[in-house]
């Protein structure tokens, strides 16, 4: 399958070296990127440069787009890929909020057209561990988990109207899908804070307190304030409880007073997961990996947040 990329920055160089050195089935066909640098990816890769986007959706030679660029330009591309009938793998998060990603969700699919959204954060082997252990440790009760990364040095991150939000668009939500993938449940509303601490417009600290479905609580803790990193989540039930970070890449149950490895991972790259999956679904073989309604419900709750984080009260998601 013939693939074009839109955006080949940090992230979507990352789509375009697993297409060609991870992905058989794939291949890379295009790449779109406004800076000249795109004309030299092109070159290494051995593949066709487009400087405008809109020219790499219409290409004959491209049966499927995986775009990674702002969030603002998301709903735009995805007219684009509708009008066209382009399958889209959309970077997360879907848009900058929860209308224009309903759009994008709304268009997509009364086009016919099919719509992944890439939260890669499922296909970490601590993540499957945890969904897989969670139902052997009775009644779940609460959950807390943690994102904290070191700040970021990408300049459009901290534009409003490229970014749409800070930390709690494009690192909560992935810990929002995250739970929902593990447990299965969703969450319904928020109580958060959020402070802008060494960035100057968006957030980069979120605290905020969820009450999910079947009456579970907890704690989604994301922060891009210290050079070092984390990425932890424990469930308390009623038999014990089950930890794991899926940065550091462990998973621990504890029971009593003792806490027992139950697995190490060594760190693996997730997209090449992802891709396989979507292919698989495009071919026919397989359900959707992550729908776009997966997508818009991630932004919904990161949007709540947002609002609570106004005058600290709970919104409902």
């Amino acid at each position: 399958m013939k693939i074009g990329i839109i955006g080949t920055g940090r992230h979507g160089s990352r789509y375009a070296e697993h297409i060609i050195n991870d992905c058989p089935d794939l291949e890379l066909a295009a790449i779109a990127r406004r800076s000249d640098e795109g004309e030299r990816q092109a070159e290494r890769w051995q593949t066709h440069w487009f400087e405008q986007w809109q020219t790499l959706v219409e290409a004959d030679e491209v049966e499927a787009v995986i775009c990674a660029v702002p969030p603002a330009l998301n709903l735009d591309i995805a007219r684009h890929c509708a009008r066209y009938s382009k399958p889209l793998l959309v970077e997360k998060p879907l848009a900058t909020n929860s209308q224009y990603g309903g759009e994008i969700v709304t268009l997509m699919r009364e086009k016919n057209v099919p719509l992944t959204v890439g939260q890669t954060l499922r296909y970490n082997p601590v993540i499957r561990k945890l969904r897989d252990e969670l139902p052997q440790m009775g009644q779940l009760f609460t959950a807390y988990a943690n994102q904290r990364l070191e700040p970021s040095d990408i300049d459009w991150l901290e534009n409003p109207q490229e970014a749409g939000a800070g930390i709690t668009f494009h690192i909560a939500v992935h810990v929002f899908d995250a739970l929902h993938f593990i447990t299965g449940l969703k969450v319904l509303r928020v109580s958060a804070m959020c402070r802008v601490c060494k960035t100057k417009h968006l957030e980069d600290l979120a605290l905020i307190h969820v009450e999910m479905e079947q009456g579970v609580a907890g704690i989604v803790d994301v922060s891009k304030l210290s050079t070092s990193r984390s990425g932890r989540f424990e469930f308390i039930c009623d038999k014990s409880q089950l930890h794991g970070d899926q940065i550091h890449g462990y998973v621990n149950i504890i029971d009593a007073n003792v806490e027992t490895q139950l697995a190490k991972f060594h760190a693996v790259p997730t997209i090449p997961a992802l891709l396989a999956d979507w292919h698989a679904f495009l071919q026919g073989d397989q359900e959707n990996p992550v729908t776009g309604e997966d997508g818009l419900y991630a932004i919904r709750v990161s949007e709540a947040s947002l609002e609570s984080s106004e005058d600290s009260r709970w919104v409902n998601v």
